[in-house]
């Protein structure tokens, strides 16, 4: 079976830097996401493909593993270079001895200077054999906008094909990385697994949108709205709430409701919605034209005045 270059699977050079690497991920892994992409068998492979891909060259430690042989693209290690070398994997602090058997040297030989290395007085070999703690996993998970607002529980499908619950906080922020203790690789000799460094990547709303712990939203309104003044309701993450709005208002004019913003959490207060009103004429209307052609009212007024006067 043909080689997977890991690289060409993220669409990244050799020499990327880890921020490429990490962009590149992030953008494959929302693309092909599977619950982006439901019944979708390809693009589930593709998104098994990618997450495999970054779990080695996300990881500095095993991209230069992977980069100088030493581990295959499913993090396996590689097999020896040459049917001649022998690997002692459980050498003085479990460091790996390689010799080739052409310079005069037999294995056997070497066994022995292993065996006279670790006798009474030397290092011990049980060095190796150390407790060793699992390493540290890395995923992104796509996160819908209003699911990171107020708060979720959200299925990770993992490369092997397995689920993990993720508890999203309300609030959280797009970029953020979630811990999930032992939730990582195995350890070693009894060591303890490693953890799931979980980085959120937040979908983007069709109409909100959220700076600081602030939500904005754009709101459409009709004339006799805007002339008139009216009560009307308003989406927010929670649902609709009733807001008042007053006469004369202009378009680009902002409204705040309180409260209605990220959820309070500890320490932080409650955000607010900001709503700004955006002014809609609707399909044409003869009567209204008509009326307009005949209204006294408003003449002499330039709302452009400021843009045309000498200053």
């Amino acid at each position: 079976m043909p080689k997977t270059d890991l690289y060409a699977t993220l669409g990244v050079a050799r020499d990327a830097s880890a921020d490429d690497i990490r962009k590149a991920y992030r953008a494959l892994a929302k693309k092909h996401h599977p619950d982006l992409n439901p019944g979708n068998t390809e693009a589930e492979e593709r998104f098994k493909a990618v997450a495999a891909a970054n779990d080695i060259l996300g990881d500095t430690d095993k991209r230069g593993r992977y980069d100088r042989g030493e581990i295959d693209e499913t993090g396996a290690e590689a097999a020896p270079q040459h049917p001649s070398y022998r690997r002692y994997a459980d050498g003085a602090q479990g460091q790996r001895y390689r010799q080739s058997a052409g310079d005069g040297m037999s294995e056997d030989d070497f066994g022995d200077i292993f065996e006279n290395l670790f006798r009474d007085g030397g290092p011990r070999a049980g060095g190796g054999n150390a407790p060793r703690r699992g390493r540290d996993q890395q995923y992104t998970l796509t996160v819908d906008f209003l699911d990171a607002v107020t708060g979720a529980t959200k299925r990770l499908t993992l490369p092997d094909g397995k689920g993990l619950d993720v508890r999203i906080p309300p609030g959280i922020e797009d970029g953020q990385t979630m811990r999930l203790k032992g939730q990582g690789g195995p350890g070693r000799n009894g060591g303890p697994m490693g953890d799931a460094l979980i980085e959120i990547s937040i979908a983007p709303h069709r109409f909100f949108r959220r700076e600081g712990r602030d939500i904005h939203v754009e709101l459409p309104i009709t004339l006799s709205e805007a002339v008139l003044g009216a009560k009307i309701a308003v989406p927010t993450p929670t649902g609709t709430v009733a807001m008042t709005i007053p006469k004369h208002a202009d378009t680009g004019t902002v409204l705040r409701l309180r409260g209605r913003g990220i959820p309070a959490q500890g320490s932080q207060p409650a955000g607010d919605e900001l709503v700004t009103l955006k002014l809609v004429l609707g399909p044409a209307d003869e009567a209204l034209e008509s009326f307009l052609r005949d209204w006294p009212g408003g003449q002499g007024f330039d709302p452009r005045r400021s843009m045309t006067e000498a200053s």
